[in-house]
């Protein structure tokens, strides 16, 4: 088959953010322990954020978290998933403690 990339699950959407600029929301409920996606990758001393790292705000008390999932020592490359740890209604955004960067 195809494989097709996609910036961002079926579920989620990029729209106007009451936290800050455009944020990720939930077009369907999403239920506790949803992975949605990768959201950065790190190569090296460079950190890569895909469209859902790009997108989602911080929140001090958030409903996703960041796992990472995979590590490739022999390309010093580490990938992190975003990982839902409510349930998350539809409509509602989706949010993360940053921990890459300064707020």
């Amino acid at each position: 088959g195809i494989i097709v990339y996609k910036p961002l699950p079926d579920s989620v959407t990029v729209i106007t953010s009451k936290i800050n600029g455009l944020g990720l929301f939930a077009k369907e409920n999403i239920p506790q322990a949803t992975n949605l996606g990768t959201s950065h990758v790190k190569v090296g001393d460079k950190i890569i954020r895909t469209p859902l790292g790009g997108f989602i705000n911080h929140a001090n008390d958030p409903n996703c978290v960041k796992v990472e999932l995979h590590s490739d020592q022999e390309l010093n490359a580490k990938r992190w998933s975003l990982i839902t740890i409510k349930d998350i209604n539809k409509g509602e955004e989706i949010t993360l403690k940053y921990t890459f960067y300064n707020i």
